[in-house]
C-alpha cells in the first residue's frame, strides 16, 4: 500500500491551496492521520494531525489557516491551506498510521512566492 499526495503547487502570499492524499489500496485500522513538512535546510515538523476520533492537531506557526480534514473514503486525508506565507514554502508530505505500521506519502512541493 502505498500513500499519493498530491495538490502541490506555486502560489502568491495570500493564496491558498488544497492538499490531498489517499491510499493506493486498504489500509486497516488507522488511528492517526498527519500532515508533515519539510523545508530546505530543516527538519521534518508536524504540521496537522487528525485521529480516528476526528481530534485535529495543529503546530502553532498553521493554526487558523489550515485544516486538515478526513475524506469520505476512509483512506483519505485533505489539508486545506489558507492565507499561505513564504515560510510555508516546504515539500509537505502525508503520514498514516495503523496497527503499529507507518505509511508515508512522497511528498508533494508547496511554494509561495510572489
Amino acid at each position: 500500500v502505498q500513500l499519493q499526495a498530491s495538490g502541490g503547487g506555486l502560489v502568491q502570499p495570500g493564496g491558498s491551496l488544497s492538499l490531498s492524499c489517499a491510499a493506493s489500496g486498504s489500509i486497516f485500522g488507522i488511528s492517526t492521520m498527519n500532515w508533515y513538512r519539510q523545508a530546505p535546510g530543516k527538519q521534518r515538523e508536524l504540521v496537522a494531525g487528525i485521529s480516528s476520533g476526528g481530534i485535529t492537531n495543529y503546530a502553532d506557526s498553521v493554526k487558523g489557516r489550515f485544516t486538515i480534514s478526513r475524506g469520505n473514503a476512509k483512506n483519505t486525508v485533505y489539508l486545506q491551506m489558507n492565507s499561505l506565507k513564504f515560510e510555508d514554502t516546504a515539500v509537505y508530505y502525508c503520514y498514516m498510521r495503523a496497527m503499529l505500521l507507518d505509511y508515508w506519502g512522497q511528498g508533494t512541493q508547496v511554494t509561495v512566492s510572489s
